[in-house]
C-alpha cells in the first residue's frame, strides 16, 4: 500500500533540513521514489528523518552504515532498500 498524499507532504516537510546537502539528496529521492513509497517505507523514513542533521547526514553519504538509535530497524529489508535509493548519484 502507498503513501496518501498528506503522508507523503509531512515526510517531504520534515525531510527540509539545516543542512544543504542533506536537502539535495533528499529532494533528489523523493523525485525519484515518492510515487513507490509504501507504507513501511514511510515508517522508516520517519525514524531516519527524525535524527539530527549530522547524523543523516553520516548516514546519506555512507560514513556509517547504521546508527545505535536505529540499531532495530538497521537490520530490516526495507531500511537497507531505502539506504541504497537514497545513496544513489
Amino acid at each position: 500500500m502507498n503513501l496518501s498524499n498528506a503522508e507523503l507532504y509531512r515526510l517531504k516537510s520534515d525531510a527540509r533540513r539545516g543542512l544543504l546537502e542533506n536537502d539535495l539528496i533528499l529532494q533528489r529521492f523523493f523525485d525519484r521514489h515518492a510515487a513507490d513509497l509504501s507504507v513501511e517505507d514511510g515508517q522508516v523514513l520517519k525514524q531516519l528523518l527524525a535524527l539530527d542533521d549530522n547524523d543523516l547526514m553520516d548516514l546519506l553519504l555512507g560514513r556509517k552504515e547504521e546508527l545505535a538509535v536505529l540499531k532495530e530497524i538497521s537490520v530490516s529489508p526495507v531500511y537497507k532498500k531505502l539506504m541504497v535509493q537514497l545513496r544513489a548519484k
